[in-house]
C-alpha cells in the first residue's frame, strides 16, 4: 500500500506502468512466499522442543513467548529466530515504509495548494496509522527477547494486536469517506437527525 501511495503522489504518469497486474501479483506472492517461510521455520524449530511440565498456555492464544515457557528444553535458537524473524518481517518494512512516506511528505509538502496537501495527506495518514498500530504492538511482542516470561505484558499487547487492529481498521479507512465524515459532525455536534 506504500508502495501504491507513493508512485500515486511521487510519480503519477507512471503509477499504471509500475503497479501493473504483474507487479502486483509479485508484492503478493513475495509477501506469501516469505509469510510462509517464515511460518515453516518456526514450525520446525518448536517441533524439537522438548515438553515435560504443564501443558497450559499462559495467554489466550498460543503464541510463540508463551509456548516457550512451557519448554524444558533450551529456547536459544528460538528464540534468536524469532528475533531475526521479527526484524526481517517487521523492522524492514517499517524502515521501507518510513522512507516511502518521508519521501510522499517531501513531495506532497511541494504542493502549492492547501486543498491538494489536504487530500495528499488523507490518502497515506489512514495507512500510516494503521502501520504505527499494527507494527507497535508487534514490536513489543516479538522483540523482547529478554522477557520471554513477562507473559502479562505479552497478553496486553496480543490483545491489542488481535482486537484493538482489526477492530480499528474499518474506522480509520472508513473516516476518509465524506459521507461518514459529515455524519460524524452532525452526530458530535449534537445534531442527531440524519436525513
Amino acid at each position: 500500500m506504500v508502495y501504491d501511495c507513493y508512485l500515486a503522489i511521487c510519480c503519477p504518469l507512471t503509477h499504471s506502468t509500475h503497479m501493473s497486474r504483474e507487479a502486483q501479483v509479485a508484492l503478493v506472492g513475495i509477501c506469501y512466499t516469505i509469510s510462509l517461510i517464515n511460518a515453516l521455520t518456526h514450525t520446525v524449530a518448536v517441533s524439537v522442543l522438548e515438553f515435560c511440565g504443564p501443558n497450559v498456555v499462559n495467554h489466550f492464544y498460543c503464541d510463540l513467548p508463551p509456548l516457550f515457557q512451557l519448554s524444558c528444553s533450551s529456547i536459544h535458537l528460538n528464540g534468536q529466530l524469532m528475533f531475526v524473524g521479527a526484524t526481517f518481517m517487521g523492522v524492514i518494512p517499517m524502515i521501507l515504509i518510513s522512507v516511502f512516506y518521508a519521501n510522499v511528505a517531501a513531495e506532497v509538502l511541494r504542493i502549492c495548494s492547501a486543498e491538494g496537501r489536504k487530500k495528499a495527506f488523507s490518502t497515506c495518514s489512514s495507512h500510516l496509522t494503521v502501520d504505527c498500530i499494527f507494527y507497535g504492538t508487534d514490536y513489543f511482542s516479538y522483540m523482547r527477547l529478554g522477557s520471554v516470561s513477562a507473559s502479562d505484558k505479552g497478553k496486553g499487547t496480543g490483545i491489542l494486536n488481535t482486537i484493538l487492529s482489526p477492530m480499528l481498521n474499518p474506522v480509520i479507512y472508513s473516516l476518509r469517506n465524506p459521507d461518514v465524515q459529515g455524519t460524524l459532525n452532525r452526530v458530535l455536534m449534537g445534531k442527531t437527525s440524519l436525513a
